[in-house]
């Protein structure tokens, strides 16, 4: 399983595993089905959201590396 980055974009993580919704939407990310999800990456997400990436990058990866 290779590791969650920055640079993916949201719909691609969801598509590993739909379970990761509720890590998203706890950092503020709720439109997961919205165009967006599918076109910026997790980073350009973040920013626009105001969203530390860094904790939410780290998040995701622990909820893979548990599996």
């Amino acid at each position: 399983m290779s590791k969650i980055t920055e640079n993916m974009t949201i719909m691609e993580v969801m598509n590993m595993d739909r379970e990761v919704a509720s890590i998203f939407m706890k950092f503020g990310l709720h439109c997961l089905g919205c165009p967006g999800a599918t076109m910026e990456s997790i980073a350009d997400a973040g920013r626009v959201h105001g969203i530390d990436v860094d904790k939410l990058v780290a998040e995701l990866n622990k909820y893979f590396e548990s599996k």
